[in-house]
């Protein structure tokens, strides 16, 4: 039988649990202070990106311009076959461009499906500050591009990317390779002297996609979140995957409600792991950075690496941890 003094006792105790439960789930406190900038982005390529957004975080300036100069960097470079157009085309031989860029307040811009314009993550700042849309797509895409001053590049393919197209065409095979054809983007966040965080991305998507398909990579809430009073989280990988779960806004939401970035990725991961889809021939990788200026990735198999550069740390490419 239960006594009065049993039920006052065993209404303490829950009040503790519950109490434990509710502090260890509290958001966590940004202090006001001077910050040190810092660059992160996704794999290898992202050395070279680091470099020439870390020479407009050492001069002081914003992290908006430092993450669109930085990945300027890897569209640039035609041999890179996962971003810009460069890339490798769609199974009907276009190569068509995704990005978007994110800053401290909140502003966002995005293009979908571009052709022969060369940095779609310029383009996507003109959508940002320009007009009253988050997101432009194909023609008009492009129209506005033009319209604004970029010019019009007339290759359809790259030598390399062609003869990779034309390969691909004897059996027409659509299985991608992970940290290979999924080794398809290049997101960067940036942390400036002044505290203010802000985040892009950019890639030529998936290889042989069908034509006309966009991932996550230009999604707001997919590819690319951030929110300043928390941190910024970014995506590569299988981009149908990261959008079901709305991946980066996941790993920002995580990250708010107290965890560490390698912890708030890890979450968005194995969420994604629960897919009915045939995951384990996949790769998906989230990398974050916390207002602290703390950061960590994690991925859903081995091979996804991230570059880091800041103050302390001399611009070196770092391996993730993973699921499986």
């Amino acid at each position: 039988m239960t006594t009065r003094r049993t039920f006052l006792k065993w209404t303490a105790l829950s009040a503790a649990l519950l109490s434990v439960k509710k502090s260890s789930a509290r958001k966590i406190s940004f202090p006001a202070g001077e910050t040190k900038p810092i660059v992160i982005s996704t794999w290898r390529h992202g050395i070279e990106a680091n470099a020439d957004a870390w020479k407009v975080l050492a001069e002081g300036g914003r992290a908006l311009d430092a993450v669109e100069k930085g990945v300027m960097n890897t569209e640039n470079d035609l041999r890179n076959q996962s971003v810009g157009l460069g890339g490798i085309p769609d199974r009907d031989g276009h190569v068509t461009l995704d990005a978007c860029i994110m800053d401290e307040k909140g502003n966002c811009g995005s293009v979908c499906f571009l052709e022969h314009i060369k940095h779609p993550i310029s383009v996507a700042r003109l959508i940002m500050e320009k007009t009253p849309h988050v997101i432009l797509v194909g023609e008009g895409a492009q129209k506005f591009a033009l319209d604004n001053g970029f010019t019009l590049e007339k290759f359809d393919r790259t030598p390399e990317s062609d003869k990779a197209w034309k390969e691909w065409l004897k059996k027409s095979e659509y299985k991608p390779v992970a940290n290979f054809e999924n080794h398809d983007t290049i997101g960067m966040l940036a942390i400036d002297k002044a505290g203010n965080i802000s985040g892009s991305c950019t890639t030529s998507g998936m290889g042989y996609k069908m034509h006309g398909r966009v991932g996550d990579s230009p999604i707001i809430g997919a590819g690319l979140f951030v929110d300043n009073e928390v941190g910024g989280a970014c995506a590569t990988g299988t981009g149908e995957e990261v959008i079901r779960i709305c991946g980066s806004h996941t790993v920002v939401e995580m990250m708010r409600a107290g965890h560490s970035p390698e912890e708030a990725c890890k979450i968005a991961v194995e969420r994604i792991s629960k897919s009915p889809k045939n995951i384990k021939e996949m790769q998906i990788g989230f990398l974050a950075v916390n207002k602290h200026g703390e950061f960590g990735g994690y991925a859903l198999q081995k091979g996804f690496n991230y570059a880091v550069q800041s103050q302390e740390i001399d611009n070196q490419l770092q391996d993730a941890k993973y699921l499986w």
